[in-house]
């Protein structure tokens, strides 16, 4: 269990003065739970993930994992990012038993657990590639594979479809989702995309900004596996976007001025299936 207790964080800035990303952030995150944060740019989303993931510290709060204060990186933490960080050199294989090297395993042993991986996210046929010779999707999955063979009780997902087309998104979404119902592993999800968020997820956190903090919660209570077709899934997508929208206008305002409003120009429902795509 991840708790997040009145977390606030700041950075300091030139001349002195300092700026708050995190105001009181309280949330916790249940074992085996999926939950997806979404936000404005700039709402402290990747912040927040930071200092679970024991990269950043608190200013002030805390944070637990199973009762154990969060100081500093952790085994039981593994984080997939947005850039895959596949090692050039090496191959889909090595790239992802490399981490198990260090834990001291034989060289069989790493091979092995590191194939079942592979297996797991559809590369087998790619297992003697090298990253140049993937696409965008399957470095992305090399990048999974090699978060699970460490076998972490919680993945930290940092936006990690970003980058990527719809359709490869779309498919590394239900990928991901089988992965999560056969591993039962906490995951923590930080998106921009409303969509992938509710399909994805049990819970979907909309963070308010300047500075974030957490507006609303959703619970998505649809049947897994998620279907994209299901109308909860719309309702549900429709209700997080209100939820933003004032947070998106304090957003464009500060860039475009105080007179511009969103609610003018409200989304119409031919824009649903990419609610959320690049805020």
């Amino acid at each position: 269990m991840i708790t997040i207790n009145h977390v606030n964080k700041s950075f300091s800035q030139k001349k002195g003065k300092s700026y708050t990303a995190l105001d009181h952030v309280s949330l916790t995150i249940k074992k085996g739970e999926f939950v997806s944060i979404v936000g404005p740019s700039g709402c402290g989303k990747s912040t927040l993930l930071n200092l679970i993931a024991g990269f950043e510290q608190v200013s002030s709060g805390t944070i637990t994992v199973n009762g154990q204060k969060v100081t500093a990186p952790g085994a039981d933490r593994i984080v997939v990012f947005q850039e895959h960080g596949l090692f050039p050199w090496l191959t889909v294989l090595d790239n992802v038993a490399f981490g198990l090297k260090q834990k001291g395993l034989s060289k069989k042993e790493r091979y092995a657990l590191a194939s079942e991986q592979i297996k797991a996210v559809h590369l087998s046929k790619f297992i003697d590639r090298y990253p140049h010779e993937l696409s965008g999707g399957m470095k992305q999955r090399v990048a999974i594979a090699r978060a699970l063979v460490m076998d972490p009780e919680i993945l930290l997902m940092d936006e990690p479809f970003a980058a990527l087309d719809e359709q490869t998104r779309f498919i590394l979404l239900k990928d991901l989702e089988e992965i999560w119902l056969k591993t039962g592993k906490t995951i923590l999800f930080i998106t921009h995309n409303i969509r992938e968020a509710v399909m994805l997820s049990d819970r979907v956190v909309v963070m308010a900004t300047q500075p974030g903090r957490v507006k609303k919660e959703f619970a998505v209570q649809a049947a897994r596996p998620h279907q994209s077709s299901d109308p909860l899934i719309h309702a549900l997508e429709n209700k997080i976007m209100e939820a933003l929208t004032d947070e998106l206008e304090k957003v464009v305002r500060e860039e475009l001025g105080h007179a511009y409003s969103l609610k003018k120009n409200a989304i119409s429902n031919s824009a649903a299936d990419h609610m959320g795509v690049g805020i």
